[in-house]
C-alpha cells in the first residue's frame, strides 16, 4: 500500500474510535483494490438494471397515470422529520404516503455532530437509539414511518484525498444500509422504490446495496454551490445522477442540470401546503407583530447570507424609515452579525413554528424575497413565493431563472433601486382583484400535482422503458 495512503488511514484512525470502525474497515479492506486503475473502473457510473422487474400496474393507474397505488417507498431525506422549518421531501412523503407505504429516512448522526451539540435534545435522542435504548422507529399515520438510524457516520468531508473520501464513504454508506434494510424486514417491504433527496454522499451507493426495484433522484438545489458538497460532490453527483434510473427537478434550470449527466430527467415543479397557507384560517395575530407598526415589508424563511442580499435589505429599509421591515427565521453567522440589527425599522422575529407563519405573513403589506444571484440562487425553486402568494400578498424578488414562472403575478427587481420602486408600486396599486389572481395561481402549485409528475414518469416506466 502506499505511504501516502497509510498515513492518511493512520490519521482518520487516529480522529475517531477505532473500535467501532473497526469490523466496518475490515471487510472493506479484505475486497477493496488499491490498484489505481481497478479503483477509477469501481467508481465509475453504474450500469443500470432493468427498473420493469417485479412492477405492475393496476387498473386505476392505466386509467390515471398521475396515481400510484400499494408500492413500497423508501425515502431518504436530507432533512431529518424533526426539524423545525419546511421540508420539500417531508411533503413529497406524505403526498406519496395517501396510496402508498413509505418509509422516511433521517440523516444518521455523524460524529462531528455527536462531540460538538452533545446537548441537544434531537442529538441525545439518536445517541440513546443507537445504543439501543431508544426505538428509532416511528410511526407518523397509518402509511407513513419515520426511521432514526441506529448506527453513527464518521465524518469524513475534511479528508481531500478521492481515493480515501470514496473508500470510508463507501463504510458509512453500508452503515447506513445495514440501517435501513433491517428496517424494510421488520416492516415487510418489497419491490421498493428508493427516492433519494438530493443526498449526494451518505446515498451514493444506496442503489447498489439496498437494490432497490427503481432508484430516483430528486434535485432541489444546486448542492455543489455550497462549500460543503463542492469538494467531492463536484466528482460524485453526477456520477450518481446518471445511474439513477431517472432524476426529478424542482426548477427547469436544475432538470436541465441533470440532462447533462442522465436523460431521463424531468422537471416536475413544487407544491405548496395551501391547507396552512391561506388567509381564512388565520385567526389570531402574533403579539410579537401586533405592535409593528405598518406598511410591514416582511420576509420568512432562513435568514442565510449566502442566499439573501443583506445590502439590499438595509436599503430598503434605509430608503424610506416609515417603512417597516420584518424578518421571520433562523440566522445564520453572516445575518447575525450584520449591521442590520442596528438598524431601527428592521425586526428580527426569530424561528417560528411552521403552523405560526401565516400569522404573519398575513400582517405584511408586502413581501419580499432579495436573494443573491450566485451558482446556489440562480435556478433554484423560492418556495416562500408560493406561500406568500396562497396568502393573497404582493411579492418583490430577484429576478432569477428560477422566478421566470411568477413573473406575470410578482414584482421582479434587478437593482437595490428596483426593488425599492417596486415595493413602492406594489403598495400603491395593490388591490383584491390582484389578491384574488394571486391565490388562484399559488392554487395550481399543489404537492398532488407535482408528485403526480413522478408518478407518470414512474407509471411510464412500467409500461415501457423511457
Amino acid at each position: 500500500m502506499p505511504l501516502f495512503i497509510l498515513k492518511k488511514m493512520n490519521k482518520f484512525i487516529n480522529y475517531v474510535n477505532v473500535s467501532i470502525i473497526f469490523e466496518d474497515i475490515l471487510e472493506d479492506f479484505l475486497k477493496f483494490n488499491l490498484n489505481h486503475s481497478n479503483l477509477l473502473l469501481s467508481l465509475s457510473p453504474f450500469k443500470i438494471h432493468n427498473p420493469g422487474k417485479n412492477l405492475h400496474l393496476n387498473k386505476s393507474q392505466i386509467l390515471n397515470p398521475h396515481i400510484l397505488k400499494g408500492r413500497d417507498i423508501v425515502v431518504v431525506g436530507q432533512e431529518p422529520w424533526d426539524i423545525d422549518t419546511g421540508s420539500n421531501c417531508k411533503n413529497i412523503a406524505k403526498e406519496f404516503s395517501r396510496e402508498n407505504r413509505v418509509l422516511y429516512i433521517n440523516s444518521p448522526l455523524d460524529r462531528i455532530t455527536l462531540h460538538r451539540h452533545k446537548a441537544d435534545p434531537k442529538v441525545i435522542k439518536r445517541k440513546n437509539i443507537i445504543k439501543g435504548n431508544e426505538n428509532g422507529l416511528v410511526q407518523i399515520s397509518e402509511k407513513l414511518y419515520n426511521l432514526y438510524p441506529d448506527r453513527i457516520n464518521e465524518s469524513i468531508n475534511w479528508i481531500k484525498n478521492k481515493t480515501i473520501f470514496n473508500f470510508l464513504n463507501k463504510i458509512n454508506n453500508k452503515r447506513f444500509a445495514k440501517s435501513i434494510k433491517k428496517t424494510i424486514r421488520l416492516l415487510g417491504f418489497t419491490n421498493i422504490i428508493l427516492f433519494n433527496d438530493n443526498d449526494i454522499f451518505r446515498c451514493f451507493y444506496l442503489k447498489e446495496l439496498i437494490k432497490p426495484t427503481l432508484s430516483i433522484y430528486y434535485c432541489r438545489d444546486y448542492m455543489t454551490g455550497v462549500d460543503y458538497w463542492k469538494k467531492h460532490g463536484e466528482n460524485l453527483e453526477p456520477k450518481l445522477i446518471a445511474k439513477s434510473d431517472f432524476c426529478v427537478a424542482n426548477s427547469i434550470y436544475l432538470s436541465d442540470y441533470c440532462k447533462k449527466h442522465n436523460p431521463l430527467s424531468f422537471y416536475i415543479g413544487q407544491g405548496c401546503d395551501l391547507e396552512i397557507f391561506n388567509e381564512r384560517a388565520v385567526q389570531l395575530i402574533p403579539p410579537d407583530i401586533a405592535a409593528i407598526p405598518k406598511p410591514i415589508i416582511g420576509y420568512v424563511g432562513a435568514l442565510n447570507g449566502l442566499r439573501l442580499n443583506i445590502d439590499i435589505i438595509e436599503s430598503i429599509a434605509l430608503s424610506n424609515p416609515a417603512w417597516n421591515i420584518v424578518l421571520v427565521g433562523p440566522e445564520d453567522g453572516l445575518f447575525s452579525k450584520s449591521k442590520l440589527h442596528q438598524i431601527n425599522n428592521i425586526h428580527f422575529l426569530g424561528i417560528k413554528e411552521i403552523a405560526a407563519l401565516p400569522g404573519y405573513i398575513n400582517q405584511f403589506n408586502v413581501c419580499i424575497n432579495p436573494q443573491i444571484i450566485n451558482e446556489i440562487t440562480i435556478g433554484n425553486y423560492p418556495r416562500k413565493i408560493d406561500e406568500y402568494l396562497a396568502m393573497g400578498k404582493p411579492v418583490v424578488a430577484t429576478k432569477t431563472e428560477g422566478m421566470a414562472i411568477f413573473n406575470d403575478h410578482c414584482y421582479i427587481a434587478s437593482t437595490v433601486t428596483d426593488f425599492i420602486k417596486m415595493i413602492e408600486l406594489a403598495l400603491t396599486e395593490n388591490n383584491h382583484k390582484l389578491k384574488q389572481e394571486r391565490i388562484k395561481f399559488a392554487a395550481t402549485h399543489t404537492w398532488e400535482n407535482s408528485v403526480g409528475e413522478i408518478f407518470a414518469i414512474i407509471n411510464k416506466k412500467m409500461i415501457a422503458p423511457l
